[in-house]
Formats: structure tokens, C-alpha cells, sequence
């Protein structure tokens, strides 16, 4: 009987889901008509809100490139996680040209935090799938990981909470929250080294 497939496949189908995803975000950065420097500044909207929905991809795909070093075989409930939320960053392209056209106004800013949100929270599923059926997780490592997530989760919260009174102090939250992923949680050096008596438990539920 052939074994199930290793985590490859997934990884290699979600790396060229986020070059797609750039190149749609590139295509939305329109020089300006006139040949000042002027109208040039006049368009920050569109790099500041291109300039964070990149770093968000770029952490996304760090983690999620480390956590894939985690995975043993592949259940169908870890590749519909995947795929959900594939599809909220997916709609990344659309947020951003969103906020950008309308100079980070209320309701576009509230969508742009309320979709981190949902694709953070979706990772955090896909995460801790992993670093539960992961041996090479020490619980220590495991609570941590989950400690920071949980938290960067609950500042997009917050920020998407702040976007109603305020959207730039929201959008200021979100820029925070994405600091907390610069090292990804499930990187090569928090794997647990062998011993002589052999494993010890795995993380806890």
C-alpha cells in the first residue's frame, strides 16, 4: 500500500500561491501621470499598505516554510486548513488596493485587520496541527509558539477594534502584531535533540 504523501507537495503548491498572490499585488502599484516628485508622495496610501501586506506574506511564508519541517503525513483535515487559508490570503491583493485607493479610510481598514484576524486565527489551527503530532516539539517550545501566536492574534483583534474609532492607530496595531512573527515560531533550532534514554513527551494538548 502506498504511504500517504509528505508535506512537499503542500509546501510547493503554497509557495506558488504566494507568488501569484505578489505578482497580483505588484500589478496594483500605478505610477503617477505627472513627472513630479510631488505626485509621487501623493501615492503613499499605495506603499504603505503594499509595503505591510508584503512583510505579512513574507512572515506567513517564513512560518509556514519552517513549520512545514515538522510535518510526517499529510491528514485531510491539514490540508483543508491549508487551503482555507490560502483563500483569506488570497484576498490579501484586494484589502490592500482597498485601503490604498481610499487612504486607509474606516471600513477598508477594518476589512484589512478583520482579514488578518481570520487568516492568523487559521494559522494558528495549521500551527498547532503540526506541533502537536510533531515529536521533535518540546512542550516548552510547543507553549511557547502557541503563547505568541495567541497573542499576535489578539492584537489584529484589537487593531480591527481600534479601526472603528480610530483607522490609523489600527493600522498601527497591525504593523506591531506582524513584529511578533519576524522569527518564526517553529524554526530549525527549537527542534528537540535525541538523548540517550530516548524522547520524552510530546507537547500537550
Amino acid at each position: 500500500m502506498r504511504r500517504p504523501s509528505t508535506g512537499s507537495r503542500l509546501a510547493a503548491y503554497t509557495d506558488a500561491v504566494f507568488a501569484v498572490i505578489i505578482t497580483i499585488m505588484v500589478l496594483e502599484l500605478r505610477p503617477p501621470e505627472a513627472p513630479t516628485l510631488a505626485a509621487l508622495l501623493m501615492l503613499w496610501p499605495t506603499f504603505v499598505s503594499y509595503v505591510v501586506s508584503y512583510l505579512f506574506i513574507a512572515i506567513i511564508w517564513i512560518n509556514h516554510h519552517y513549520l512545514m519541517g515538522y510535518v510526517g503525513a499529510i491528514t485531510l483535515r491539514l490540508v483543508w486548513v491549508n487551503f482555507a487559508h490560502l483563500f483569506c490570503v488570497s484576498l490579501l491583493p484586494f484589502a490592500t488596493a482597498w485601503i490604498a485607493r481610499t487612504e486607509l479610510a474606516a471600513v477598508p481598514v477594518i476589512l484589512y485587520a478583520a482579514l488578518f484576524v481570520v487568516t492568523d486565527g487559521l494559522y494558528n489551527v495549521f500551527e498547532r496541527e503540526i506541533l502537536r503530532a510533531s515529536s521533535e516539539v518540546s512542550r516548552e517550545v510547543y507553549r511557547h509558539a502557541r503563547r505568541r501566536s495567541l497573542i499576535a492574534l489578539g492584537l489584529f483583534a484589537v487593531a480591527a477594534a481600534l479601526a472603528l474609532i480610530q483607522p490609523l492607530l489600527g493600522f498601527g496595531f497591525i504593523c506591531v502584531a506582524l513584529l511578533l512573527h519576524l522569527t518564526p515560531d517553529a524554526a530549525p533550532w527549537n527542534r528537540r535533540r535525541p538523548t540517550a534514554t530516548g524522547r520524552d513527551g510530546g507537547p500537550a494538548a
